[in-house]
């Protein structure tokens, strides 16, 4: 019996798997972001549907509500499920270089992809954000 598929030499190497919920008539959008060097990248926001992100180039300091910032590098993927989450930072680690990254981003119907989060209610969910070791 002869195998009837294909053949490639491509390699498909898995960096990461995740099982959003995706809304009836979602879009999704793929984009490069860059962030200058020692950047402090976008202002608390959420986004209304989950994003998928991959590190192109740099580092980049990552934190999510209820999670610990940390550093993405350079051929590393992240993920942030959107929704109701805020998203506190995504800047650049590196003082002296470019960060790059590429990010695919699920939109919600009739909403925005990124709403900014106001100093309030930076203050009334305060204690969902992870303790930040070093930081007042």
């Amino acid at each position: 019996m002869t195998d009837a598929r294909p053949r490639t030499n491509s390699v498909l190497t898995m960096l990461a798997s995740q099982t959003p919920a995706i809304p009836d008539g979602a879009h999704v959008m793929t984009a490069t972001i860059e962030l200058p060097p020692g950047d402090a990248g976008t202002p608390p926001h959420r986004h209304s549907g989950p994003v998928f992100g991959y590190m192109l180039e740099g580092e980049m300091i990552f934190e999510l509500e209820g999670e610990p910032e940390r550093v993405i590098k350079a051929g590393e993927a992240f993920w942030e499920p959107g929704g109701d989450v805020i998203h506190y930072q995504a800047a650049n680690n590196l003082a002296g270089a470019w960060s790059r990254f590429v990010v695919v981003m699920l939109c919600a119907p009739g909403e925005e992809m990124l709403t900014f989060v106001g100093p309030d209610e930076l203050a009334e969910r305060a204690g969902r954000r992870a303790p930040r070791p070093g930081r007042v």
